[in-house]
């Protein structure tokens, strides 16, 4: 069970791109579609119809398994994206966008003034929209907002609630409450409909006077503005969001907080690592142009906020909008507050204030509580270990293939490569044993004073979950030897 770094080697082939040779590293665990996006993104052209073929004009498939080859020109691949760029160059795209963009907006408004048309009317609009909304898709760029030449952000896809309303069983409702549930046996409108069931059984829609439909909607923006990456995914946002509401009927947090308070947990949860581009601490030490626009300070965090209140800020998915304006301010600021406290440079600054509060809480001191949501939205960040280990291994793998593409990239960079992110020092046990015991044992058996019916369903687990990692490095160890 223990793991090798060789089973993450990269795979490295070179192109030939308008005479220049260019590199490109990929795992051999991505899929054949994030390859194909690599290469554009590598050639700087747009995702559209490509084909790569060998120096004899055969064509090589574009998945995992594809032959690596060498940087000499004889021996390299011949990649025609390079023609498909030079066609693409004699359009006229920033143009083209404009007219499409202002033609949806237009097509938009008629479809929401349908109220006397007939139904053929009706569809065809929607369908000609679709089709106009998908030849967009070819020339935009690989961020889920566009922005135009001026820096305005052109409207996100307007996705229309249509994922199946499944009905859960009264055991789903009862395992989704407690922090054993398998979040891997779960397709992304079946973790939809688990999250719009969280918001109504916990009274969140009522209490808002939320939209039902705005909330789907909502749902689906968060969804879609979740990237797919290894770890931070649409899957890890569901897995935060479902321990939180774990952690608030096991802590029976509905007798001490307020629904503003647990709206303010929740919806923290849902959008705490949006539109992560799954590189953690590079982006200050690439100074890239997200850490220049937050000045290093949490670049990662502080764009996860921006993009959480961009999807707000569209009427369509503010499940805000009914909350009174002066309530909505503080609402923002504690969101803003709680995603913020996810960056784990942060990680000792919050968890000794806790530690001086916790002996002497007070839940009706504001600062105490404050105190406690960032610590429990840390608690269900950080929370795999506390699954089962058939649930929590596989996010061990997840995490590792994150960092290692991140360390391979800071290598080729000539940045400095942290060791628990090098696939060339670390090993599964390795990566957790540590994590485990100076990490989240200590910060879940601080939680433990305040809320001691954890520590049987959470503190106890990471305690077998470090036995169980210790045996695996003695193991590895006595291979090795």
């Amino acid at each position: 069970m223990g793991s090798s770094s060789s089973s993450y080697t990269p795979k490295t082939i070179y192109l030939d791109v308008d005479g220049k040779v260019q590199k490109v590293v990929f795992s051999q665990h991505c899929s054949p579609c994030d390859i194909k996006e690599l290469l554009c993104s590598s050639s700087n052209i747009p995702n559209t119809a490509i084909k790569m073929v060998d120096p004899e004009g055969a064509l090589v498939s574009i998945d995992p398994t594809m032959p690596t080859n060498s940087p000499e020109k004889e021996d390299m691949f011949q990649n025609v994206l390079s023609q498909v760029a030079e066609q693409f160059s004699a359009f006229r795209i920033n143009e083209l966008k404009t007219e499409v963009t202002n033609r949806i907006a237009m097509l938009e408004k008629r479809v929401e003034s349908v109220e006397g048309l007939k139904v053929v009317e009706i569809e065809k609009c929607k369908n000609e929209l679709k089709k106009l909304r998908d030849e967009m898709t070819s020339v935009n760029c690989p961020c889920k907002y566009n922005f135009s030449d001026d820096g305005k952000k052109v409207t996100p896809r307007r996705d229309v609630p249509s994922y199946p309303k499944y009905t859960l069983s009264q055991e789903t409702i009862e395992a989704l409450k407690k922090p054993t549930f398998d979040v891997w046996h779960w397709e992304h409108n079946e973790m939809l409909s688990c999250l719009e069931y969280m918001y109504h059984d916990l009274g969140l829609v009522k209490e808002f006077n939320m939209n039902p439909i705005t909330l789907k909607r909502w749902l689906l923006a968060v969804q879609e503005n979740y990237r797919n990456n290894p770890f931070h995914n649409f899957r890890h946002c569901f897995c935060v969001s479902q321990m939180m509401y774990g952690m608030i009927h096991l802590c029976n947090l509905q007798e001490k907080l307020t629904l503003t308070d647990m709206g303010i947990l929740m919806t923290a949860a849902v959008c705490h690592d949006l539109d992560h581009p799954g590189y953690n601490n590079y982006q200050i030490n690439a100074r890239t142009e997200l850490a220049v626009r937050y000045n290093d300070i949490s670049p990662l965090e502080n764009h996860h906020c921006a993009v959480a209140f961009q999807i707000l800020s569209l009427p369509e998915c503010n499940i805000f909008a009914n909350v009174d304006p002066e309530a909505f301010k503080q609402i923002r600021k504690a969101i803003i507050a709680l995603i913020l406290a996810t960056d784990m440079a942060r990680h000792g600054e919050i968890l000794e204030a806790f530690k001086q509060k916790v002996d002497n809480f007070d839940f009706t001191n504001e600062e105490h509580v404050t105190c406690l949501k960032m610590l429990l939205i840390k608690c269900c960040d950080i929370s795999n270990e506390v699954r089962p280990t058939e649930v929590a291994e596989p996010w061990v793998d997840c995490l590792l293939e994150e960092y290692f593409m991140q360390s391979d990239r800071e290598k080729s960079e000539g940045l400095p490569v942290a060791p628990f992110m090098d696939r060339d020092k670390v090993t599964k046990p390795t990566a957790q044993i540590g994590f485990i015991k100076f990490v989240l044992i200590p910060m879940f058996e601080t939680v433990m004073k305040l809320f001691p019916q954890i520590e049987e369903l959470m503190v106890q687990p990471l305690r077998d979950s470090r036995d169980h990692y210790e045996e695996l490095k003695q193991i590895d160890d006595a291979m090795t030897e």
